[in-house]
């Protein structure tokens, strides 16, 4: 049997690093970036003039970036379910800049890390450039536009007028950082230093690529210093290397930096190094930049799955989109980190960035956390799929997308997502496609017709199209991509999410691949295994049940899996009301769910064990499935017990009740107020639930976990609780962060006389701020909850909620917050700023 064996190596990460105030190391990866995005103005609606006007009119008002317009709209049944019930439309953002007349003489660049979608920007009302991709990061030079020492106005128009154009909401509007970048002439190319390392034995090698343009009309003689710091703060490597650049051209100088016995990235401790580079003219230095790097391997082995520096291991993984439940698309580090965390608390060690690539802040935050990350491009490609308007996969679709400018951009869109991320140390992977294989929707194949001959015995999805376009060219589109990725980074392999795979065996599509992603398709484990031995083959979207872990777990040819989905996210949403898909491991405020700790149970490392509970009907009829969710889309029932079981002990005295043991321990007994109420149960492993059925009686729920021997290793318990009385701030709570701009994440519980939770209060909270602090926004996570997300009311959902509040104070003032509701005791938070 032939074996093949990918290995690659290392990448470096941008992190946004404070240098030279008011500049900063930013994302752009060159000149001085300075963040703009206070102060701008937005006027939501078409207008001919925005761009020139000179008086905003009562129709504008002033927002902060990062700014989604449509999660502040009124949801809507009349707005299409897939894009979560909220509009989009067109906006206009203006800002005026003055730029001194000492910058006379420098190149000025306008960088957009995001803009959803359709975007053009003027600068002194001339149009400089327009991006379709909402998800790409772009910039223009803007300097033949500017008047020196005078103010410059910059607007935006954002064209979201196509607004069902996603399966998913997208959100509209100016959603990430903007960065004014001001250069020297002869300067660093946008993400022209690459870092990528090799490592042999005790040595590691980082290859240098630095990318340099000289847009002055005199030849530039330069050095470049590269130095390589260590995570301690010492230089552990540095080289100055000489070049010639002439005018009007761009040039590329290639080094290497030696370290001995480096220590190595895990997802343990994710060891970052720092790569700072400098461009020289004489004793000048012109131009700078730092990124993150570090030194790892992968391994990818079509029999023995994947390595992390020759380690063998399972990816353990979530899909995730980019909204953050009421914060719509607007993109907080903070609130990701916060999400990240709680996700490897439950044993998740990668994440595929369905179906687009994210903000740059994410990334960072996974090279810091040790998260392993596919970084994926596209959900379709040249024609659209459907999009449902009337609630998950019913009534009639619309196809509206970004495949109209798919020929134009789409190679250019991933050129730049490669070139933006290539140096982030926990990629792993570039995906370049989710799904385009969907059997008809839109391309077709004959083998849908059905033979013995191709495994499909029946016709499937309404058997062959002749009409519909021919699968054929996913293979032709796919090398395309594939060569375009490998062109500015082959230390990775490509990737795809495939969902028709038996139809796309027939192309040529799953061999532009290095390593093959199917999706909902263990079935096809093993065969395609045998049938295509060198193909190397994991899970890039499943489903939560225990068979789909297993079909990893015992399959060691099979490397991973992919939940869908690590968090509830907005759009692809059921019937109203339903303001997303809530398959999550976290909801849409970023709480655990039962199905988390579910998950746990099998992916972590550490003891744990958790109890959930609901009424069995008719005093003790077993009418349980293993997911409400799946069962309201029509999926199959299951009589396993639920993942879905919610931590409540509050029912009527006798009232039979199924009590779920979600734990890694090899038994479990279960115990009320002290007294074994269920036997000793072993580990399940069909189904990974340890359950007993019992009658309600008030008191104190206990479950031990316990090892092969009988020793305790873990215990949980759940208690009744009373009416609820108060409002308490949870101590995870964040009450000191950085001034002008931090995001502080209150988490607030209901509870009752006793401190004890109440899972079932909804009580609305209302939130009031003194201080220099603006209210982001109030999330319970609760998915029919459509009501009006725009205020400073809120109810809670299972006796909780996350408020998000912005700082807008300078370092040692303070923000106070109030929560209050009727009948409950208030409770008061005081936000530090630093």
């Amino acid at each position: 049997m032939i074996k093949t064996r990918i290995t690659s190596y290392l990448a470096s990460a941008i992190l946004m690093t404070c240098c030279i105030p008011p500049f900063l190391f930013a994302q752009p990866g060159f000149g001085q970036a300075e963040k703009i995005n206070a102060n701008w103005h937005f006027h939501l609606g078409h207008n001919e003039d925005a761009a020139t006007q000179n008086q905003l009119g009562r129709s504008w008002h002033q927002v902060q970036l990062p700014h989604d317009w449509s999660v502040k709209q009124p949801l809507s049944p009349t707005l299409a379910s897939a894009t979560g019930y909220l509009p989009g439309g067109i906006g206009w953002y203006r800002k005026n800049v003055t730029i001194p007349q000492e910058d006379n003489g420098q190149k000025l660049y306008i960088y957009f890390e995001g803009v959803y979608n359709r975007s053009e920007v003027f600068v002194n009302g001339k149009s400089v450039g327009k991006r379709p991709n909402g998800y790409i990061s772009f910039s223009y030079d803007i300097t033949p536009y500017i008047k020196y020492g005078e103010e410059n106005t910059i607007a935006v128009k954002v064209d979201h007028s196509q607004d069902a154009d996603s399966r998913w909401y997208t959100g509209s509007g100016i959603y990430r950082d903007v960065w004014l970048v001001r250069a020297n002439p002869v300067h660093l190319e946008p993400w022209g230093v690459y870092a990528y390392p090799e490592v042999k034995k005790n040595r590691g090698t980082l290859h240098v690529q630095v990318a340099m343009h000289n847009e002055s009309d005199a030849s530039a003689t330069l050095s470049i210093l590269n130095e390589l710091v260590g995570p301690n703060g010492d230089v552990v490597a540095k080289k100055t290397t000489k070049a010639t650049l002439a005018g009007g051209v761009r040039d590329e100088i290639q080094t290497t930096l030696d370290v001995k016995n480096p220590q190595l990235w895990n997802l343990e401790h994710p060891t970052l190094y720092t790569l700072r580079t400098r461009i020289l003219q004489g004793n000048q230095q012109i131009d700078e930049s730092e990124i993150k790097t570090g030194f790892r391997t992968f391994t990818f082995d079509p029999d023995k799955g994947f390595a992390l520096n020759d380690q063998w291991m399972k990816m353990k993984g979530v899909c995730i989109h980019h909204d953050a439940g009421v914060l719509g698309a607007e993109v907080y580090p903070e609130v990701w980190r916060r999400r990240l965390l709680a996700l490897k608390e439950l044993g998740v060690n990668a994440i595929r960035t369905s179906h687009n690539p994210q903000a740059p802040s994410l990334y960072a935050l996974c090279d810091e956390l040790g998260l392993l990350v596919m970084n994926e491009a596209y959900d379709e490609w040249e024609y659209p799929k459907r999009k449902w308007l009337e609630g998950w996969n019913v009534g009639t679709p619309g196809f509206q997308g970004s495949y109209d400018f798919f020929e134009e951009w789409g190679e250019k869109d991933l050129e730049d997502i490669v070139k933006r991320d290539r140096n982030h140390l926990s990629i792993f992977a570039w995906s370049i496609g989710n799904e385009v294989d969907y059997p008809n929707d839109p391309y077709s194949h004959p083998v849908l017709d059905g033979s013995s001959e191709s495994g499909f015995t029946q016709p499937i999805f309404g058997g062959y199209k002749k009409d519909a376009p021919d699968a054929m060219r996913l293979g032709t589109i796919a090398k395309r991509l594939a060569a375009v990725v490998r062109k500015y980074d082959n230390s990775r392999p490509i990737t795809a999410g495939l969902a028709g795979v038996a139809m796309s065996n027939e192309t040529a599509y799953p061999g532009a691949l290095d390593i093959a992603g199917y999706n909902y398709t263990e079935s096809l484990y093993q065969q395609d295994h045998e049938r295509y031995p060198a193909r190397v083959i994991y899970g890039s979207e499943n489903r939560h049940d225990m068979g789909a872990w297993k079909a990893v777990r015992d399959n060691e040819h099979i490397f991973g899996q992919f939940l869908w989905t690590g968090i509830d996210y907005l759009g692809e949403s059921g019937r109203w009301p339903s303001r997303g898909f809530y398959s999550g491991l976290l909801d849409f405020a970023g709480f655990t769910k039962p199905r988390g700790y579910f998950r746990q149970s099998l992916w972590s490392e550490k003891p744990m064990a958790y109890l959930g509970t609901y009424p069995l009907q008719g005093g003790g009829a077993a009418t349980d499935v293993w997911s409400r969710l799946e069962t309201e889309q029509g999926q199959r029932k299951d009589q396993a017990p639920s993942m879905d079981a919610w931590p409540i002990w509050n029912y009527q005295e006798g009232q039979q009740i199924r009590v779920v043991c979600y734990t890694n321990a090899k038994k479990a007994r279960l115990e009320l107020n002290g007294k074994v109420v269920g036997t000793t149960k072993e580990y399940n492993d069909e189904h990974g639930i340890i359950h007993w059925d019992i009658p309600y009686a008030a008191g104190k729920l206990e479950v031990v976990g316990l090892d092969a021997d009988d020793q305790e290793i873990t215990r949980y318990y759940i208690q009744s609780s009373k009416r609820p009385q108060a409002i308490q701030v949870l101590p995870s709570s964040t009450t000191t962060l950085q001034a002008k701009g931090g995001v502080a994440q209150i988490e607030l519980q209901i509870i009752d006389e006793n401190g004890l939770p109440v899972l079932l209060a909804e009580d609305e909270i209302t939130c009031q701020l003194a201080g220099n602090g603006r209210l982001l926004g109030m999330e319970a996570g609760n998915n029919s909850d459509m009501g009006d997300y725009t205020d400073n009311k809120q109810r809670a959902y299972h006796g909780k909620m996350i408020v998000y509040i912005q700082a807008n104070g300078e370092p040692g003032e303070q923000v106070v917050a109030r929560f209050t509701a009727p009948w409950l005791k208030a409770a008061d938070v005081e936000i530090k700023l630093h």
